[in-house]
C-alpha cells in the first residue's frame, strides 16, 4: 500500500491502514484540511468547491466522503459528477467557485486514486498553498460545523459540453474546415471520462467517423493507463485495420494526448505539444514553455516563427507560473499536456484534439507527414539507484563541477547542455534514486549521452 502527499495533492493505493494508504480516514482528514486552509484563506466568506472525478472503481466511495467531508466543513459543494480534469478547472472559475477538488490518480493503475487540489482560478496549488494544507493535515485538528452551518449540495452534469461549447469557439478552431476533410479517427480512452468527453467532442467537430476503443466509463482499464508507445498495441492496430486517418489516446482524467498516424505509428508523445504550438505561432506570435525535460523541438519552432522558448521546472504549476511571467501563447509538458491560455490555464486534451485535427486538415498533409516537417530529436529515460545513506547531493554537485565547462540550469534537479543535445538529472522526493532524461538527435546517441552520465555516478561512487 501507498499514500504519497505533495504540493498538488494525495495520492495513494485504496486501502490498507490509515496513513499507509488512501483509506477513508485519509480521505477526510486531507479533504478537511483542504477546508480549512480555504476558510484561513478567505476569512468571511461562504465556501463554494467544485467537485469531479474520473471513472475509476474506488471513484463513488471517494466522491462520497470527499462531499461530505466538504459539507461538514461548512462548505457549499458543486458535483459536476464524472468528468476530466480540464473541465473540472473550467467549472471552477465559471461557477466562481473558492477552489476544486478533482477525484483522478491521472495514468497510474486502476488501485490508485487521488485528490488533486485546485485554487479559485481552477489552477494547482502553488507550493507554498500545498505546504500549508499538509501542514494543517498533520495536525489533525479540525472545527466542523454545526448543524445550521452545514455545506449545502448540488449537481450540474452539463460541464463536459460547456467544455466543449469554449473549444468549438476558439478562432483557431475550425469546425467546417475539419467537417469538409471527412474524417475517419479511432479512440482509445481506457473506459474512463474520456469515452465520455472525446466522442462528443468530435461529433461537435464533424468528424464523419468515429471509431471507439474502450469508451465504456467503468474504470477497468484495458491496458496500462499511460499513454506511451508500449501500452497502445490496440489503437495501433485500429487504425490501420479501421484504415483511419490518424487515432487520439488519452489518459484516465484526459489531461494528456497521445497522437497515431495513418499507418499506426505514434506521432510522439513529445510532439503533440510541438504540432499544436506550431500551428498556434503561426498565427498568434509569441512565446512557449515547457518544463526541462522535454524535447528541445519546442524551443526550435518557437525561434524559427520569432518567439522565445523558456523552460520551467518540472511540474504543471511550474509550467503555467512561468506562461503568465513571459506572456507565452502556447506551452505545456512533453508527456503530451497541452496548456492553451485563451481557454484556461491547464493540461487539456478536448484543446489540443481540436486544435490538432485544424491544423491537420488545413495543412492538407497526412498524420505522418506532418510530423516528418519538425526536427527529430529522442530521449531516452534511465535512473540509478544509491543506498539509503549515500549523500546524493555531494554527488550531484560533483557531476556539476565536471561539467562547470557547460552550459547549466539548477532550477530543478541539474541540466548541463551538450551543443544539440542536453542531459537532465533530477532527484526523486521519495526514494534514493536520480532520473536521467538525456536528449540527442538520434536515439543511439541520447542513450550514449545517458550512459556516460551513469558511468560519471559509478566512478564517483568508487572514489567515496
Amino acid at each position: 500500500m501507498a499514500l504519497i502527499k505533495s504540493i498538488s495533492g494525495i495520492r495513494g493505493t485504496i486501502g490498507g491502514k490509515q496513513g499507509a494508504g488512501l483509506t477513508p480516514a485519509d480521505l477526510v482528514r486531507f479533504t478537511a484540511a483542504y477546508a480549512a486552509f480555504l476558510l484561513e484563506t478567505h476569512p468571511g466568506e461562504k465556501l463554494y468547491v467544485v467537485v469531479g472525478r474520473d471513472a475509476r472503481i474506488s471513484g463513488l466511495m471517494v466522491n462520497n466522503l470527499v462531499v461530505g467531508t466538504l459539507m461538514g466543513m461548512g462548505v457549499d459543494v458543486l458535483d459536476i459528477g464524472l468528468t476530466t480534469t480540464p473541465t473540472t478547472e473550467i467549472a471552477v472559475v465559471e461557477e466562481h467557485a473558492t477552489g476544486g477538488i478533482i477525484l483522478t490518480a491521472s495514468h497510474n493503475p486502476k488501485q490508485w486514486n487521488a485528490l488533486k487540489l485546485l485554487n479559485h482560478r481552477g489552477e494547482f496549488f502553488s507550493a507554498t498553498d500545498g505546504e500549508r494544507v499538509l501542514a494543517i493535515a498533520g495536525k489533525n485538528e479540525f472545527d466542523y460545523a454545526g448543524v445550521n452551518e452545514l455545506g449545502n449540495y448540488k449537481t450540474d452534469d452539463s460541464y463536459i459540453q460547456k467544455h466543449i461549447d469554449k473549444v468549438l469557439a476558439l478562432p483557431l478552431v475550425d469546425r467546417e474546415a475539419i467537417r469538409q476533410a471527412h474524417l475517419r479517427v479511432v479512440i482509445d480512452a481506457v473506459n474512463s471520462t474520456g469515452g465520455i468527453a472525446i466522442p462528443a467532442l468530435l461529433k461537435a467537430l464533424h468528424v464523419e467517423k468515429i471509431d471507439r476503443l474502450y469508451c465504456d466509463p467503468t474504470g477497468h482499464f484495458p491496458h496500462n493507463p499511460e499513454p506511451l508507445p508500449e501500452h497502445l498495441g490496440d489503437i495501433c492496430d485500429a487504425v490501420v485495420k479501421n484504415r483511419a486517418d490518424l487515432g487520439f489516446v488519452v489518459d484516465p482524467d484526459v489531461d494528456r494526448l497521445a497522437i497515431i498516424n495513418e499507418i499506426g505509428e505514434p506521432f510522439g508523445e513529445e510532439y503533440t505539444l510541438v504540432a499544436v504550438a506550431d500551428y498556434i505561432l503561426q498565427h498568434q506570435k509569441g512565446n512557449t514553455v515547457s518544463n526541462l525535460s522535454s524535447t528541445q523541438a519546442l524551443k526550435v519552432i518557437t525561434e524559427r516563427a520569432g518567439g522565445a522558448y523558456f523552460a520551467s521546472a518540472v511540474g504543471e504549476v511550474n509550467v503555467v507560473e512561468m506562461m503568465k511571467a513571459t506572456g507565452a501563447v502556447i506551452g505545456g509538458e512533453g508527456n503530451g499536456g497541452i496548456i492553451y491560455p485563451e481557454l484556461h490555464y491547464g493540461r487539456d486534451a478536448l484543446v489540443g484534439i481540436a486544435l490538432f485535427l485544424t491544423y491537420l486538415v488545413k495543412s492538407g498533409k497526412k498524420c505522418s507527414a506532418l510530423r516528418d516537417q519538425f526536427p527529430d530529436f529522442y530521449i531516452s529515460k534511465n535512473k540509478i539507484e544509491f543506498s539509503p545513506e549515500m549523500n546524493i547531493e555531494q554527488i550531484l554537485a560533483t557531476i556539476v563541477k565536471k561539467y562547470k565547462a557547460h552550459q547549466i540550469s539548477t532550477i530543478d534537479g541539474i541540466k548541463i547542455h551538450f551543443d544539440n543535445e542536453w542531459v537532465h538529472l533530477r532527484r526523486s522526493n521519495t526514494e534514493p534514486i536520480v532520473r536521467i532524461y538525456a536528449e540527442s538527435d538520434m536515439m543511439v546517441k541520447a542513450d550514449n549521452l545517458a550512459r556516460k552520465i551513469i558511468n560519471d555516478f559509478k566512478d564517483i561512487l568508487k572514489d567515496l
